[in-house]
This record gives C-alpha cells, structure tokens and sequence, in this order.
C-alpha cells in the first residue's frame, strides 16, 4: 500500500459553526490533514466543508457520508462538482446507502436496493464528471440527457461506505476506496481484505470513523457507549455488519432484550469487551496507541469523533490531546 496516512478528524466541531474559523486553523496546526462531515440529523454534509475550505487551505475536505438516496442524481452531482470546483484537488465524495432510519423514517424515500442504489450513484458520478452528456438507463433510476455544468479542474475522488464483504468489493472496484465504522482495530484487516479483493490489487483508502472518549473513568464512559452501540447496533445495516464480524455471540443478549422492548436490559447485556473495542477510552496516551492500531492494520485515513461521555471533558482538550503532534 503506496497511499499516505492521514489523520483526520470529525466536523463541525460543537458550537455554532460560524465561529469555528479557529479552531478549524489550528486543526491543521496540530497535525490533522482532514476534515470529514456526516449527515443524519445534524448539519449538512457540505456547508461545513465550504467554510473549512475557505479557512484553512491545508486541510483536505471529505464527506462520511452523503446518502445516496437524498439527493437526486443531478443534484448529487452538481453538489459535489461544486465543492470540488470550490476546493480543486482537496475534495473526497464519501456517499453511501446510509440506513432504513435515515432514509425511510426521517426523509421518506424506500430504501430499496441498497447495494446496486450505490453502486449506480457511482457510476453515474463517473459519468457525470467527465462533462459528457449522460443518458443512460442504471438499475435504479435513468438519466436522460443531463449534462454537468460545473467543470472543477479536478473531478472528486469517490468513497463508498461499506460495511460487509459485497459492499467493500464493490467500493474497490467502482470507487477509490471505502469508508467504515463502528469496527475495532483487530477488525481491519478483515475489512481491507474485502475491499482489496474488489480493488484486483490497486491501491484504494480506506477511511475508518473512530470513536473515541480520552477520559479514564471508565465506568462513566462505558455506560454512555453502551447507549450509542445499543442505539446504532439495533440497525439492521449495523447489526448484521457487526455479525459479519464475529460479535453475533456477544451481542446476541442485547438483540434480544432490545426486540424484546427491555431497553435497560438491553444495555446491560452488552459486554465490557464489545465497548472496548468498538469505542476508544482512557487517558490520552492510551487512546493514541489505539488508533495508531487502526492505521497498523491497514486504515489509511481516520476521522476521529470524540463523543461527550464524560461530563467533565471538554471537548477541544480532547481534540488536542489526540493530536498527531500530541506524541
């Protein structure tokens, strides 16, 4: 693997977003070469990364993820065009299929298809950025005569998230790599296996959301990680990723009690050992040799989230003490 490692961390930062010119600075000042945005039920995946682009020149900008049933496909596209003309060479399309919540529950469009929705998205973005009229019937919709009208002097490179053995070889062999989360470092190598196998051997990224929590009381930081995997692991996306990898067994009780409608239960039935591994925790020193085990095993960017599990932490002391230059 030729691709360079680069640490990178979750945007926006907590408070409003017009004052994080800062703090976004002194992100590249400490050592980060990223920034990467989600869209669920926050802000928009890209007016975070307009701002940054404009703030702090160094950064490269990437989104984790844009789904790819909330946009159409024209609109998809004029996005991320304008984003990579605002910030040419520095911008990764990261979009994926998201979740039945997301997508069904919260912006009411099916969510069906998911493997061959994105995979089409991609095919599509390929089409697109070449400035070629498109008109072309893909499995999942049909684009008749569309053609791009923002030209960025390079096109963006695109990411899938992907979370089980199909979805990552599609990623390597449709897209310039994957991105993943909610997996402990020992998971990785099974995830850059998959995604390498679909890539027949080019070099692909593979872009890995860690969670982490710097913080040494461990049972405060626990109790709340036990409530976001219970939260995310209760997804259908998520739990069979999670059964992919081994943890079926493990979390097995928890499922249970979930379906069950014993929601205290279900978060007393997840195993120490499944949050230490899904979450990073500890004193700062600690939480750094963690991630670099991500990177060990084959991840080659990182956005880490740092998740407010311990009252007394605060959040940009966080930030700093996991520093690249923090070593």
């Amino acid at each position: 693997m030729s691709l360079p490692i680069r640490p990178g961390m979750t945007i926006p930062l907590p408070g409003p977003l017009h004052a994080q010119r800062d703090r976004i600075v002194e992100l590249a000042d400490l050592g980060f070469t990223d920034v990467w945005t989600a869209e669920s039920d926050g802000g928009d995946g890209l007016t975070p990364l307009a701002l940054a682009s404009v703030w702090e020149p160094r950064l490269r900008l990437g989104t984790a993820i844009l789904p790819a049933y909330t946009r159409a496909p024209a609109c998809m596209a004029q996005s991320a065009a304008s984003m990579a003309d605002a910030a040419p060479g520095r911008f990764v399309l990261g979009i994926g299929s998201s979740s039945n919540v997301i997508v069904e529950r919260w912006n009411d469009v099916p969510f069906e298809q998911p493997y061959r929705k994105v995979r089409d998205m991609v095919r599509f973005l390929r089409d697109a950025f070449t400035g070629e009229k498109v008109s072309q019937q893909y499995d999942t919709f049909e684009i008749q005569g569309f053609r791009l009208g923002v030209r960025p002097e390079q096109p963006p490179k695109i990411v899938v998230a992907a979370l089980r053995e199909g979805m990552l070889k599609m990623a390597g062999r449709e897209s310039d790599g994957a991105i993943t989360n909610w997996l402990a470092p020992g998971d990785v190598r099974q995830v850059a296996a998959a995604m390498n196998e679909g890539a027949g051997g080019d070099d692909r990224e593979l872009v890995a959301r860690i969670f982490v929590c710097p913080s040494d009381n461990a049972d405060v930081v626990r109790a709340g990680a036990r409530r976001a995997i219970a939260a995310y692991m209760n997804v259908p996306v998520y739990a069979a990723f999670q059964e992919w990898l081994g943890r079926g067994e493990q979390l097995a009780g928890m499922w249970g009690a979930w379906k069950a409608g014993d929601r205290k239960q279900a978060l007393a039935e997840i195993p120490d050992e499944v949050v230490d591994d899904l979450v990073v925790h500890g004193t700062p020193e600690r939480c750094r040799a963690r991630i670099r085990e991500y990177f060990d095993n084959g991840i080659t960017t990182s956005s880490l989230a740092i998740l407010p599990f311990d009252p007394s932490l605060d959040n940009w002391t966080a930030v700093k003490s996991l520093a690249p230059n923090a070593d």
